[in-house]
């Protein structure tokens, strides 16, 4: 993937889907039922335990300010009015840079009438193998992976259409992030102490029209983050990026973009974002042996 090669279209929205339609997904197991996701308004936990799993299972994870998920909304609602009394369907948005008004306003907007809720904690995301929004996942009656796609399009009706007549379509190869391999990503932070701060090297220019507020408090962090460094009691400052839509290549624009010397890691899979419950960005969090000791939002 090449990022930089591809931002102004990036911008127009359907270019999102060509550079994260090739990432690997991960592999479903049970207990991904069990992640406890929010209804949306009302705040209540709850899983995808409490569908009734003799049914197959449609669920799209999107955000209110991914232009391309909003393009496809008419059609995941015109899905769910075709096949929603065969196959359970549950619009899970990823709780990241969110506003209740806004998730409200998308599904007004579109008239969604399928349950939509919240992955407050990322759990979901990290099962399934979010890489970018829109994800459209397929799951069988036994709660296997079938299909998985950034597009929405006849392939996605096709597979949809099998599971809606009964089908058992197998298993996608997919692979699969262990317990143990999300421990071993972890295993660095979790004893010492560590300065990071958690951003995106999208969310200065791809939220400049959805979440105006939250790119310039980007821009800003970002331009002082030297000089923030440079102050900062404690351990070396390390920059950690959101794995969504990013590669090494989007790293090196973002470096040289700011004049960064400081690591730029990327969060593989999400681990780090959703261990320490980075919800909105920028965040700065100093943490001790893995527990979070203070968090700064406001870099003015």
């Amino acid at each position: 993937m090449r990022l930089h090669s591809v931002k102004s279209g990036l911008l127009l929205s359907a270019a999102l889907l060509l550079l994260v339609v090739t990432a690997k997904a991960l592999a479903v197991n049970d207990d991904y039922r069990q992640l406890r996701l929010n209804t949306f308004p009302e705040l209540n936990a709850t899983s995808l335990q409490t569908l009734d799993n003799s049914k197959p299972l449609y669920v799209k994870l999107w955000a209110s300010w991914c232009k391309p998920c909003l393009e496809q909304m008419p059609h995941f609602q015109k899905l769910y009015q075709q096949y929603g009394d065969k196959v359970n369907f549950v619009a899970v948005n990823i709780d990241i840079n969110e506003k209740s008004a806004e998730i409200a306003a998308v599904i007004a907007r579109f008239d969604l009438s399928m349950p939509v809720w919240l992955d407050v904690e990322s759990r979901l995301a990290v099962a399934l193998g979010l890489v970018g929004t829109p994800y459209s996942v397929l799951i069988n009656s036994n709660g296997e992976q079938v299909y998985s796609s950034h597009e929405s399009d006849a392939l996605l009706d096709g597979f949809l259409q099998r599971l809606a007549k009964g089908q058992q379509l197998p298993a996608a190869n997919t692979a699969t992030l262990t317990a143990a391999a999300q421990q071993q990503l972890l295993q660095p932070y979790l004893t010492g102490e560590h300065s990071l701060f958690f951003t995106a090297t999208w969310c200065d220019w791809y939220l400049a029209d959805s979440r105006p507020l939250m790119s310039e408090a980007c821009s800003t962090a970002q331009k002082r983050l030297p000089q923030l460094a440079a102050k900062l009691p404690g351990p070396p400052l390390k920059v950690i990026v959101n794995h969504l839509w990013t590669d090494d290549n989007a790293v090196t624009e973002f470096k040289q973009k700011y004049q960064l010397k400081l690591p730029v890691t990327i969060d593989e899979h999400g681990v780090l974002f959703r261990q320490f419950n980075v919800r909105t960005l920028p965040v700065l969090i100093q943490i001790k042996d893995g527990k979070v000791l203070t968090t700064t939002t406001d870099f003015n």
